[in-house]
């Protein structure tokens, strides 16, 4: 009895210490032109904010949409409140979120009877309404933080990792590293994306986001000079994602690298 008490207390203390990892995201809310982008801010330990910090901006995937301001940290917050991370990579990291009705591309689907679907991604004209609010966002977060910028970085999943290649091709000389996982763009933009670092993620399993979507890109970028590596899994289905959050050079990659001006 007393050794089952003992567990039952370290569950809940894991769920406590759990909840209270996840409020070290601020609640934030940018609005511009009466439209509004929910995010969440997690400054470093021991923040000064007379110090010079890299940024990370991180785009969720689908099934994380709305305006709860609460659901878009359900896979990748956990890495960067990682006490090993916090301590060796102290960093602005910013999670905002998608609107339901929005994505974070430009991006037009078109599903078959069966269910399976294809993604078809423009090349040229606006950004999507959500794409404005996340490029506003960062020349907010620009203006209210010291930020060190040639260690600008973005990470996404699946809408995310689509989401990854499209900021980039809209603001081309911001990001030093760009992590998509399990996303897609028009290999038309692989021009574009040359002054950035790249590591791309796919399962190839995957029946949601087909992984021919990232060869496709990686493909393309390779074939204009741009500094890209990629991670098949054989093994993995769209939560490619695990797998990548388990890779332990991730982190160090990604903040190794400095943007060239």
């Amino acid at each position: 009895m007393k050794k089952k008490l003992l567990i039952v207390a370290a569950v809940l203390i894991s769920v406590i210490t759990h909840a209270q990892d996840y409020s070290l995201f601020q609640k934030f809310r940018f609005i511009q032109s009466g439209d509004t982008l929910p995010y969440r801010l997690l400054l470093p330990e021991q923040y000064d904010p007379q110090k010079k910090y890299p940024l990370v901006l991180f785009l969720h995937g689908r099934g994380e949409s709305g305006n709860d301001n609460e659901a878009q940290l359900l896979h990748g917050a956990a890495l960067f409140l990682k006490a090993e991370n916090r301590k060796n990579f102290p960093a602005i990291v910013v999670f905002p979120q998608n609107a339901v009705k929005y994505f974070w591309s430009n991006v037009q689907i078109v599903a078959d009877s069966g269910g399976k679907r294809s993604f078809y991604f423009t090349e040229d004209g606006p950004p999507s309404p959500s794409m404005k609010l996340a490029m506003g966002l960062m020349e907010d977060l620009g203006r209210k933080y010291r930020i060190k910028q040639d260690q600008v970085y973005v990470m996404g999943l699946s809408m995310g990792g689509m989401g990854t290649f499209e900021i980039v091709n809209r603001m081309p000389h911001t990001f030093a590293a760009a992590i998509p996982i399990c996303g897609g763009a028009n290999p038309a933009i692989a021009p574009r994306l040359k002054h950035t670092a790249w590591w791309v993620f796919h399962g190839d399993k995957d029946v949601v986001v087909a992984p021919a979507y990232s060869r496709k890109m990686v493909e393309a970028m390779k074939a204009k000079g741009v500094d890209v590596r990629a991670t098949f899994y054989p093994e993995a289905g769209h939560n490619s994602w695990d797998a990548t959050f388990a890779e332990p050079g991730l982190l160090p990659w990604l903040f190794a690298h400095k943007t060239k001006r």
